[in-house]
């Protein structure tokens, strides 16, 4: 590991590669050394594509890289945990797509290895990082909206391709996998708990992977949180916190892209507040954060544990959903 800059591969060539390999070609602590795929001519056009010096045709292979310090690993959900294990074994740090396994013991099991290697392992989930999603949980920790009594927010988008690995049971397909676990996490984000009852309602495809799933999550406090989440509608992505004292509406909430964005709040006297914010890469300061936290051993956010917590609550939703 050099000084300055951690040298990163990439574990496979997803689609999701489109936001990330441009941030870490842009973060200025990181720099994109190379990309492995299980066939080699992919490799070499991803690599080509996305203007990254080496290609490698296996995994493993880049992972024997002695020129790499970290790997982004952005392969189906089925796939984290043996990969994230391997990378931690061979020396190299792990920023791991969402959601980081299928299991809170998986979760456990990556976090185990990371240790004992002495690596970093961090969940991406890049929303976290943008200083909207900072100045909400500011706002909220800080008492702004008095006692929370509600949260409510979805994410939804249409797949239209049926081979699509999120339609996938073996690989973790599935709409509370794949987009839910963000409104999971943003409520236990925003809530700074975890709920005591969860109750959840699917519907699933024909090769029994929910494609739409709704879900409330109750706290010890009264709080109460409801959320929905699907692949199968046009794109929606919000949140709402209700408070005794005002509330907060976030359009745009997890993936918006490089646009400038507004946060509304409104207290009990039906004032409201606007702030705006900037145009910003969110998934870039993800990045140079984890490379900060790699190159200066500094703890991570969304480390391996609080995703097991996540986890904990996800699979809870999902026994909701198939036995009431």
């Amino acid at each position: 590991m050099t000084a300055t800059s951690l040298r990163w591969g990439v574990l496979g060539t997803a689609n999701i590669g489109r936001a990330v390999n441009p941030a870490i070609h842009a973060a200025h602590n990181s720099t994109l050394v190379a990309v492995a795929s299980r066939d080699a001519a992919t490799a070499r056009a991803y690599a080509e594509q996305w203007s990254i010096p080496r290609y490698h045709a296996s995994y493993l292979d880049l992972l024997t890289d002695a020129e790499i310090d970290a790997v982004y690993i952005p392969l189906p959900n089925g796939l984290h945990k043996e990969w994230t294990i391997r990378a931690a074994e061979h020396g190299k740090h792990v920023l791991c797509e969402k959601p980081l396994a299928m299991t809170a013991d998986e979760c456990r099991e990556m976090h185990d290895a990371a240790v004992a290697h002495g690596v970093k392992l961090m969940e991406a989930f890049m929303y976290r990082f943008h200083p909207r999603t900072e100045r909400v949980i500011e706002l909220v920790h800080g008492g702004a909206l008095g006692t929370l009594r509600a949260i409510r927010s979805a994410f939804t988008f249409r797949l239209t391709q049926p081979a699509n690995v999120r339609f996938d049971p073996a690989l973790g397909g599935g709409a509370l996998f794949d987009v839910g676990c963000y409104c999971v996490s943003a409520t236990r984000t925003i809530a700074a708990a975890e709920p005591v009852e969860v109750q959840a309602w699917a519907t699933y495809t024909d090769r029994d992977v929910d494609e739409q799933l709704a879900g409330s999550m109750r706290f010890a406090s009264g709080l109460v949180a409801h959320f929905d989440c699907a692949l199968n509608q046009e794109q929606r992505q919000f949140y709402d916190i209700g408070g005794t004292d005002a509330s907060i509406n976030v359009e745009y909430a997890f993936n918006p892209g490089q646009r400038e964005l507004s946060l509304v709040q409104r207290g009990v006297n039906r004032d409201e507040r606007h702030e705006e914010f900037a145009s910003i890469d969110q998934y870039r300061l993800m990045v140079e954060h984890f490379a900060d936290c790699a190159l200066n051993n500094r703890p991570v956010r969304q480390y391996a544990l609080e995703s097991a917590a996540k986890m904990t609550v996800i699979e809870a939703l999902y026994r909701s959903a198939r036995d009431g």
